[in-house]
């Protein structure tokens, strides 16, 4: 793979630098010898970021002043700050965040005249294919539309294909699953790994979904700002796998048991109905949120073809993801319990 970066070409700027996709991203270009900024929330966890030579630029993606502040200078701006919850109390949240903060971001890149812009969109962004695998071209239809989250990412995809479509130099990358190291908060599919490690998975649904090394997923940013076309989108993703095919990879990799009992899908969607009902009321956000649930219903698989052939996409073995998440995940903490080896 060769990223050509240069610090006489300006500085870079990254959007949700602290978060999973973000951290690796701002490493990836740092490891190219770019100079880095990062946009960052005034209270915000920076904890990805220690030790990195990056400005801090405090702003908020509702704040277009800040945004353009943040601007100055830039060459290329790295959007990977997005609002990712399958459930909130308040949906809104989700809208203002991902669609009206991708809108500002947009704004002030073009108010600035940017080079490109890499917008981190999502496979969420893109239609379910119900039988094999999903590619770019994938219609969306309304019932894949499953929770404010993938409306969100949906509805902030058009707001960026739009600005590419007005003259604004976008290209759009839609991550899969992305598994490693540094998942702070962690993501939905780390939160599947924490709760593995910690003996809270006795059983499994029938389900799938696309796996990727979140490292592959950076290399991909830097790849599209590189070579992508203006107003396309790239899935970076690679494996298509079972849920349970997952669980038997991490009980290779940890030790511990694999689940051996497989619920039929209405026991889990029973369950988070209650959950995410409750939540409602108490504020708590649900063990499992009924969005959640109902995704698992479908192999969520996703066709990566386009992004290897046109961009050079790495597509590392997810074992070694995983070893590096089970790893960390380890180290820093998250794993308390005291689960059975298999």
């Amino acid at each position: 793979m060769s990223v050509s970066t240069s610090e006489s070409a300006g500085i870079d700027l990254v959007t949700g630098g602290t978060g999973f996709i973000g951290a690796h991203v701002v490493r990836a270009l740092l490891a190219k010898g770019a100079r880095v900024r990062c946009l960052v929330r005034p209270a915000g966890v920076r904890r990805n970021l220690d030790g990195l030579a990056v400005d801090l630029v405090e702003g908020d993606l509702r704040d277009g002043a800040s945004l353009f502040r943040a601007m100055s200078g830039i060459r290329t701006v790295y959007h990977c700050a997005a609002d990712y919850r399958l459930w909130a109390r308040d949906p809104r949240e989700l809208y203002a965040s991902n669609v009206e903060g991708t809108r500002n971001v947009l704004a002030a890149a073009a108010k600035a005249g940017v080079r490109r812009i890499v917008y981190t969109s999502s496979v969420a962004a893109i239609g379910i294919a119900h039988d094999g695998a999903a590619d770019e071209e994938t219609p969306m239809h309304p019932g894949d539309l499953i929770g404010a989250y993938k409306k969100s990412k949906y509805e902030a995809e058009l707001v960026a294909r739009q600005a590419a479509d007005d003259g604004l130099p976008v290209v759009i990358v839609n991550p899969s699953t992305p598994l490693g190291e540094l998942d702070v908060k962690p993501t939905p599919t780390g939160q599947i790994i924490v709760d593995f490690l910690n003996g809270k998975m006795p059983a499994y649904v029938e389900t799938g979904l696309n796996l990727v090394d979140v490292r592959d997923v950076a290399a991909g940013h830097l790849l599209a700002a590189e070579k992508g076309r203006i107003g396309e989108r790239y899935i970076l993703g690679n494996r298509n796998a079972t849920l349970k095919e997952l669980f038997d990879v991490l009980a290779r990799i940890s030790g511990l048991r694999s689940p051996r009992v497989k619920l039929p899908h209405w026991i889990p969607m029973a369950f988070a109905a209650v959950d995410t009902t409750w939540s409602k009321v108490t504020g708590r956000a649900p063990r499992v949120p009924f969005d959640s649930a109902r995704m698992a219903r479908h192999r969520m698989y996703f066709e990566s073809a386009k992004a290897v052939r046109e961009l050079g996409l790495p597509q590392t073995p997810i074992e070694q993801a995983l070893e590096r998440a089970v790893q960390w995940f380890r180290d820093n903490g998250y794993v308390h319990g005291l689960a059975v080896a298999s």
